[in-house]
């Protein structure tokens, strides 16, 4: 690894910059990144899905957050990284850090397309202060480097239907103009995979797990371009999507922005998505920076995508009983691995009809693998499962009609007073959040401390976020809304969002503890009125909470009630989906506490 800085750093000499940014992001801001786009990695040898790096010519750094403090710490050995733990007391933002450590005169050069426009401009802000210049470098220096570097992804494009979409693409495309007027723009540029699929009810292949296609949208009043690479498209896709869509090939997109341009046309951006090199690339158009209009439709989900999302969870409950019935009497008789017991996971979920695979990859983790938050078991970290301690498993599917995302912690042995304890505020707070009611323009942020509330009175805490967004068949992690400390300020929470639920505790080098849900916001009917709505969460999610795990007396009356409640319907919607021998697993899982 430290060869491959230095090949940088001769690189960096060249173009007379003394720092790099190597993000973790791709052109279109995604989360997940195709092999072809994992640059990070590649020079870091990290491989989570949150971090970026930073190279100068003495010191080399890579930052992410909690989740991966521990993968990281391992990942890093011998890359000559150092890692810097983000969010942590005292430790800088690698754009603090630029801030300080570069001096004046100096230059941090990057690939424009691989950082947002608001990001650029606050950094170039800052920089300038301290008179340090920011230069965007056209080729990327970590391709120049790259041997053996992957193909770019050829996935199929293929239609979802009108049965699964719940809204033709005519319509969505009619209502997002309706919005352009009202803002007097002349075009709609759209970059994240996940809007684009959306938009268009097209669904890809070309990011693992996360069912989109590499391509870029440019909406006018009279006229929608897809902009993706034409192998992609079939002669049966191209004719379905003929009717309300023009397309190009994917390197079209650079000369389409500079037409845009050179008619200097209104041209609508979300500046916190769109990047730099999109904004310079539109240089003489008049743009306007607002949140992008879809990004919100995309979340509230219609009738169909609701209907789906609970068909799927029925489905994909019954293939969790199944594992854990499984589980349980596997593990005594020996041979189960983190990585066997996924893969079984991931068997039975592929027998459940409807089903195109994972939403992600599985976090199967036992003991201490349990307190690396995102752990990703491979061949080299795999261990036993043994008849004793904590295993957690994190897993979702993607289905036709709905993408789901569930944890469930599952004692294998006797369980400690300690354990039981955190488990119990762990839950206390899923419940808790799960039952609160709110009013309408609530955002996540605001309901956050609901889910911590009873670990911070313990003095204890997790790390990551509470709850995420969940696409519908797309990707299992969508924005803009979300239940955490820093995700989602301003976007008030509406009916037929679909979140994920799910504290956590985490001992380091012992294990982990999470319940994750996901929920529906739905009107609250019983405290709402004429002059003031209030909504609530409705459970979507079905599959037994570990018992074995809950300490009664740290409960209130309310919560048994709800866990036995949630129980209950647990039961009587999975047991007709069950074998014999599982649903007998089922009813003793169910028991009232």
């Amino acid at each position: 690894m430290t060869e491959k800085i230095e090949r940088l750093r001769r690189l960096m000499r060249k173009h007379n910059i003394q720092a790099y940014l190597v993000p973790g992001s791709d052109p279109h801001q995604s989360e997940c990144v195709p092999e072809f786009w994992k640059r990070r990695a590649f020079i870091t040898g990290f491989t989570g899905s949150a971090g970026d790096a930073l190279v100068t010519m003495k010191s080399a750094g890579l930052w992410t957050d909690s989740r991966y403090y521990l993968q990281a710490e391992r990942e890093l050995r011998g890359a000559g990284f150092t890692l810097f733990r983000w969010g942590s007391p005292g430790v800088p933002s690698w754009q603090e850090w630029t801030v300080r450590n570069l001096k004046p005169g100096e230059t941090l050069g990057l690939d424009s397309p691989l950082i947002t426009h608001r990001d650029y401009a606050k950094l170039e802000k800052e920089l300038a202060a301290k008179s340090v210049r920011l230069r965007p470098i056209a080729a990327n220096l970590v391709d120049a480097i790259w041997q053996d570097r992957p193909a770019a992804p050829a996935g199929r494009v293929t239609v979802l239907g009108k049965k699964y979409a719940g809204e033709s693409a005519r319509s969505k495309l009619d209502r997002l103009r309706q919005k352009m007027t009202l803002e007097g723009v002349d075009a709609h540029i759209l970059s994240q995979l996940d809007s684009v699929a959306w938009l268009f009810n097209i669904r890809g292949s070309d990011i693992p797990f996360n069912p989109v296609a590499i391509a870029y949208a440019i909406i006018t009043r009279k006229e929608a371009l897809l902009f993706v690479a034409g192998e992609k498209v079939s002669p049966e896709v191209r004719a379905v999507l003929k009717k309300d869509v023009s397309l190009r090939s994917y390197a079209e997109f650079p000369a389409a922005l500079h037409g845009l341009a050179a008619a200097k046309k209104q041209v609508w951006l979300d500046e916190a998505t769109a990047s730099q090199w999109i904004v310079s690339s539109l240089e003489g158009a008049e743009i306007v920076f607002k949140p992008s209009p879809v990004s919100l439709a995309k979340a509230v989900k219609n009738a169909s995508e609701i209907k789906g999302s609970k068909h799927a969870h029925l489905r994909d409950g019954a293939a969790m009983v199944e594992f854990l019935c499984w589980l349980e009497k596997a593990v005594p008789e020996g041979g189960v691995t983190e990585l066997s017991a996924a893969r079984k996971l991931e068997v039975i979920r592929k027998r459940q009809p409807r089903s195109k695979g994972l939403s992600f990859q599985t976090i199967s983790s036992y003991g201490s693998h349990g307190a690396v938050v995102h752990y990703a078991v491979t061949p080299e970290t795999d261990i036993p499962l043994k008849p004793k301690g904590i295993y957690l498993i994190d897993s979702g599917s993607q289905y036709l009609d709905a993408t789901t995302d569930i944890t469930r912690t599952v004692c294998l042995g006797p369980p400690t007073a300690e354990q039981r304890d955190r488990f119990t505020r762990v839950l206390k707070g899923v419940i808790s959040l799960t039952r609160t009611s709110f009013p309408r323009g609530t955002s996540g942020p605001q309901l956050d401390i609901l889910a911590r509330r009873a670990l911070w009175e313990k003095g204890l805490n997790y790390g990551h976020g509470t709850g995420h967004g969940v696409g519908a068949f797309l990707n299992v992690h969508e924005g803009p809304q979300g239940i955490a400390p820093a995700r989602g300020f301003g976007i008030g929470l509406e009916p037929g969002m679909i979140l994920s639920i799910e504290p956590g505790y985490y001992e380091d080098g012992a294990y982990g503890l999470r319940v994750e849900n996901l929920v529906l916001v739905v009107k609250d009917k019983i405290r709402s009125t004429e002059t003031s709505l209030f909504f609530t969460f409705e459970t979507l999610t079905l599959c037994p909470i570990e018992l074995r795990l809950v300490k009664k007396d740290l409960l209130t009356e309310d919560e048994v009630s709800w866990l036995n409640t949630y129980h209950r319907r647990v039961r009587r919607a999975l047991t007709p989906l069950l074998e014999k021998d599982e649903a007998a697993w089922l009813k003793k899982a169910t028991q009232r506490v």
